[in-house]
């Protein structure tokens, strides 16, 4: 059994509905959801010219391999509807592997933990909720610790509908 950490992400259309059933495909298609923090307003990261973004962090228990969680979450994010037409542009859902446990993987396609983490307060924040101590395997250090190491000044507010 893993433990991953996932970051959802939407800028485009009812993205309260987009990220609810992100979870609902996650459950069933990768494992058990045990933790999520809540939703979280974002300005764009990267590409300015966009919609605000709201962004969540989750934590799922799951039997299976990073490979396949991965192949598991772009399954999900093609039925939704989301096409990665440019690099950090609009989605209508992007799910993101953050963790693994405390595996340290480097593949063509998959980057464990996550390579921008440690810049991204969108990420750092929600993550923080739900995983504040865990302890990052190539920085050794606390979630907390690096949020507060983290040099994003982007504003990050919690959503309220």
């Amino acid at each position: 059994m893993h433990t991953y950490y996932l970051h959802l992400g939407s800028n485009k259309g009812d993205r309260t509905s987009y990220l609810s059933n992100a979870i609902k495909q996650i459950a069933d298609k990768i494992g058990q959801v045990t933790d999520q923090s809540a939703i979280y307003q974002t300005e764009p990261w990267g590409k300015k010219d966009q919609d605000d973004f709201l962004n969540m962090a989750i934590k799922v228990e799951s039997n299976l391999a990073p490979e396949d969680a991965l192949n598991a979450t772009k399954k999900i994010q093609t039925a939704m509807g989301s096409e990665k037409k440019e690099k950090w542009g609009p989605r209508i859902i992007d799910i993101d592997i953050l963790y693994c446990d405390d595996l340290i993987l480097e593949k063509d396609n998959l980057v464990i933990p996550h390579p921008h983490i440690y810049e991204r307060n969108f990420v750092l924040i929600p993550l923080m909720e739900i995983a504040g101590d865990f302890i990052d395997p190539v920085k050794e250090m606390s979630i907390e610790d690096i949020f507060d190491l983290c040099k994003d000044e982007s504003e990050v507010l919690m959503f309220e509908e």
